[in-house]
């Protein structure tokens, strides 16, 4: 069943029409969630491998994520975002039935592990075809006017279900084993894809579809503007906990969940401002407020500060991707736009996955204000780049 844009009457009926279709990110993201709360003590504590089998084991999604953008872009666009969906999901699936298969082999380490590996390379193509799957079928159902609004609410299901998906899967770890991870990521799965197939389609924009390189090379400067944008939440969540017990303070985790709530909280509240004031002015914005949040944090000298400067961060970080991906997927034709907004994904994950070793090397020593300061910096560099985008292509476009 395949449908056009229906007509929206009122806010409410635009953000439910939204909400059943990021429902689906929210599942996807709630097994992500869960994995990455108890796979590393399981491959460390219950397998006896080290932390960098354990680390490789977790990193191992964001690669498969990383490499399987372009697949997912694509196949949104020619054979529709629902069916990329559906694949996400049945990816996803699958990762959780390995899941439990490498429970059973937990008598057998080497072999467990190998298995789980395979398990993680699914959930990072689930992860990549639902993502981008659902924002295109979300615009699908509400048009492309909506982008903004789309993006945002899939933002708020993706870190909603990892906030949630986290102590879920420590509670059942502890209550029933390390199987019911799999287990209720299968069951999980089963629902979305069940619900996801009662979901009408969308249609297939018809043009001409670009090369991949090419769709890369048009939303490249945006994308760039993200990655310098992202590297200050790369920090937050790796080294904030380091940061915290260095200068000997408290509440660490609390101040992630600080950071949590803020940008939740903007994008519920302050997401209309793309559609009012632009892309790029929204993204400029954003990321000063941004900058300004790590300064705080570099020159923090209690933790009540700091937290202020973490609160700063999320509220800065809350609306760069989707302001900045409004005006990326404006660069291509609508038959592009799937592959587009992949591309434009694809930045995000470089950046977070340079963080880590970046951030270390900078910090090394136990000083991590200037890691901050760097972060900082780059959010500095990341608006002077969208400064420039805008005179150069969006002056007309966003004013």
């Amino acid at each position: 069943m395949t449908t056009q844009v229906e007509p929206v009457a009122d806010g409410s009926s635009l953000t439910l029409r939204i909400v059943q279709i990021v429902l689906f990110t929210f599942l996807a993201y709630l097994v992500i969630g869960m994995q990455l709360a108890v796979l590393p003590p399981f491959v460390h504590d219950d397998l006896g491998f080290g932390a960098v089998l354990a680390g490789l084991v977790i990193s191992t999604q964001y690669v498969a994520t990383l490499l399987s953008r372009g697949f997912a872009g694509r196949t949104s666009d020619t054979a529709g975002p629902k069916r990329s969906a559906l694949i996400g999901l049945m990816a996803c699936a699958a990762s959780g039935a390995l899941m439990m298969v490498a429970a059973l082999l937990r008598e057998w380490p080497t072999a467990s592990v190998g298995v789980m590996l395979v398990a993680r390379l699914a959930l990072g193509m689930g992860e990549s075809c639902v993502a981008t799957g659902c924002i295109m079928w979300g615009i699908g159902r509400v048009g492309a006017e909506h982008t903004a609004k789309v993006i945002s609410w899939n933002g708020i299901a993706t870190y909603g279900a990892l906030a949630v998906g986290a102590p879920l899967g420590v509670v059942l770890n502890g209550a029933a084993g390390f199987i019911s991870i799999g287990a209720a990521g299968l069951l999980l799965m089963a629902i979305g894809l069940l619900l996801a197939w009662r979901r009408p389609a969308v249609r297939v924009e018809v043009g001409e579809r670009m090369p991949m390189h090419h769709v890369f090379g048009r939303v490249a400067p945006y994308g760039m503007g993200l990655a310098l944008g992202s590297v200050g939440f790369g920090v937050i969540a790796t080294f904030i906990t380091l940061y915290y017990a260095k200068q000997g303070w408290s509440g660490a985790a609390l101040t992630l969940s600080v950071f949590g709530v803020c940008f939740v909280g903007v994008r519920l509240v302050l997401g209309w401002t793309i559609a009012h004031f632009g892309g790029y002015r929204t993204a400029l914005v954003s990321l000063l407020v941004e900058c300004a949040g790590l300064i705080v944090l570099a020159c923090a000298n209690h933790a009540g500060v700091a937290m202020l400067g973490a609160a700063l961060s999320g509220i800065g970080f809350s609306l760069i991707f989707p302001a900045l991906g409004v005006v990326a997927v404006e660069r291509v034709s609508g038959s592009n736009r799937g592959a587009a907004l992949a591309a434009y994904s694809v930045f995000i994950d470089v950046a977070l996955g340079i963080t880590g070793p970046l951030g270390g090397w900078i910090a090394s020593g136990g000083r991590y204000g200037p890691m901050f300061v760097v972060a900082a910096g780059m959010s500095l560099a990341a608006a002077l780049l969208t400064v420039s985008l805008f005179v150069v292509y969006g002056s007309r476009a966003d004013s």
